[in-house]
């Protein structure tokens, strides 16, 4: 296809309707709760106690359905001024590896809640209930164990539960995993386990958090020097981020959570670091939402101190004005179709898709997230992927739209996209895909640094879908990841959820999970 070419009068309509508003005046939240770690230990391996784990429960089981918020206020009249109606032709990302991974027929939770982590010689990826590790080649380190083998031992609300809403994320700082999920049986808590080591086989510190008969509904996590962030959503939309102690916790100590519960906000993301470079020295954690209209986005500040937890502050927000988009799916529907007349199957249109990928290039900071929106003209599809990226120049200023982009197919729904980051600040999106005559697979696309802005490459099909969802209550997997690994900075890991006939047959509610390794031909 031929490039798309912006045209003087297209671009000043982008200006003018990009074109920033008066900040209104900032809430400076302080007096946190402090919430302590009800008990906590260090484990044995894990691969000492997968020997003796329990097996995985038989028969399928529902995850909860994460809570929703009413639609936000529609922004500008007008359609989407942000649409890539043609995909830049160059491909400058190859595949390096691709792989299947986890599988519903191998541990029965439907929805798989499908996200990975690349360490510094491993690839872990986690879902309802499972656990596994890799290494680099593909090859399997640690074979698919219910993720409550990690709390083995450990007592409490977390052992020999169901594990939900699970998330790992790797801590390039200390070379250490993280792995959280939350226990939804009888009395709720988080679990949070930090590895000992860079080896996700081995030893963790564990942790339980509880929250008595309040659920800390979708909680995701990130890695910062000064702390472990998290956000969880709460009944009636409101959400809690929380800032976890992480020098206690990577010494296996007990550990602080300064906890804030600001109003109006929903399902943040809290940044988490890429690269080799820290955040300039004292820089708060930045958690953004979508904002109080589709026009805009919402960035708030976390500063803790937990030596003096009064003086932590959550800041914000910081209104940062963006193309106008209408929510995908009316914001939490049923609206993805499959081929056949198969059901059709949820988007969460209501909130950012995990992660928040932060880089500090040094004279400035960035920001990568991405959100499903309504396509616009030129698409008869349900989905469409809305990308942007955030800068802060100079690095330690406030935030504001560098570049978006609307990513759309003609006829097939793009949805649950994650987007990351290489060191030369070229950017990856992957994504589901699914359309009345294409069964559910996995794409990615990207974009260089040199690229025209706003606009993405053709996709690449990292896994062809070869079957259709049914039996799951239309729920699809609620978010995925892309990861940086860290030993070149160079290759993004791709993790996703899809339907493989190989596994319950052409029409089945066996899902299976995709691992792709990518990289852009100018990043050495």
């Amino acid at each position: 296809m031929k490039p798309v070419f912006v045209l003087p009068s297209a671009l000043a309509l982008m200006a003018a309707v990009c074109a920033p508003i008066p900040a209104p005046a900032q809430n400076v939240l302080t007096n946190p709760t402090v919430r302590y770690d009800s008990r906590h230990d260090v484990s044995a391996p894990l691969r000492d106690m997968e020997r003796t784990a329990r097996p995985s429960p038989q028969g399928s089981r529902e995850m909860p359905e994460p809570g929703h918020r009413w639609q936000l206020p529609k922004g500008p009249p007008g359609a989407d001024p942000v649409v890539q109606q043609s995909y830049l032709p160059a491909i400058h990302t190859a595949t390096v590896l691709a792989f299947d991974a986890v599988r519903e027929d191998e541990q029965n939770a439907q929805v798989p809640d499908t996200n990975g982590a690349v360490g510094a010689t491993q690839f872990v990826e986690i879902t309802n209930f499972d656990y596994a590790v890799y290494d680099k080649t593909g090859n399997v380190i640690l074979g698919p164990t219910n993720t409550n083998t990690i709390f083995s031992g450990f007592g409490g609300l977390c052992e020999n539960t169901n594990p939900g809403d699970p998330v790992v994320v790797w801590d390039k700082l200390a070379n250490r995993w993280l792995v959280s999920y939350l226990n939804y049986s009888g009395n709720y808590a988080l679990c949070i386990a930090v590895s000992t080591g860079a080896d996700a086989t081995g030893s963790y510190n564990r942790y339980e958090y509880d929250y008595g008969s309040t659920l800390p509904d979708y909680p995701k996590y990130a890695v910062w020097p000064d702390a472990y962030y998290s956000n969880s959503n709460f009944n009636g939309g409101a959400a809690q981020p929380c800032a976890y102690d992480r020098t206690a916790m990577l010494a296996g100590g007990t550990a602080a959570a300064v906890c804030f519960s600001p109003r109006d906000v929903f399902s943040l993301l809290p940044s988490d670091l890429d690269g080799a470079t820290a955040p300039p020295a004292g820089a708060p954690n930045h958690y953004l939402q979508m904002g109080n209209s589709t026009n805009q986005l919402q960035e708030f500040d976390f500063h803790v101190d937990f030596v003096h937890t009064n003086k932590s502050t959550f800041s914000g927000p910081n209104t940062i004005t963006v193309p106008n988009f209408a929510e995908a799916c009316g914001g939490f529907n049923d609206c993805i179709p499959q081929p056949a007349g198969a059901e059709l199957v949820e988007d969460l249109g209501d909130r950012l898709m995990f992660r928040l990928a932060y880089r500090n290039f040094g004279d400035h900071e960035a920001m990568v997230v991405a959100q499903n929106v309504t396509p616009g003209s030129g698409s008869s599809a349900q989905s469409a992927m809305r990308w942007y990226e955030l800068r802060a120049t100079p690095a330690g200023s406030a935030f504001s739209l560098y570049q978006s982009g609307t990513y759309q197919n003609k006829t097939n729904s793009l949805w649950m996209g994650s987007a990351a980051m290489d060191k030369k600040g070229n950017m990856a999106l992957g994504m589901s895909v699914s359309g009345d005559k294409k069964d559910p697979g996995i794409w990615y696309t990207g974009r260089r640094a040199s690229d025209p802005l706003g606009q993405l490459e053709k996709p690449t099909v990292a896994a062809k879908g070869s079957a259709v969802e049914t039996g799951d209550t239309q729920r699809w997997g609620d978010y995925s990841s892309m990861s940086i690994d860290p030993a070149d900075d160079c290759t993004l890991w791709y993790s996703q959820m899809y339907y493989n006939k190989a596994y319950g047959g052409k029409v089945s509610g066996d899902w299976d999970t995709r691992i792709v390794a990518l990289k852009f031909d100018n990043c050495r």
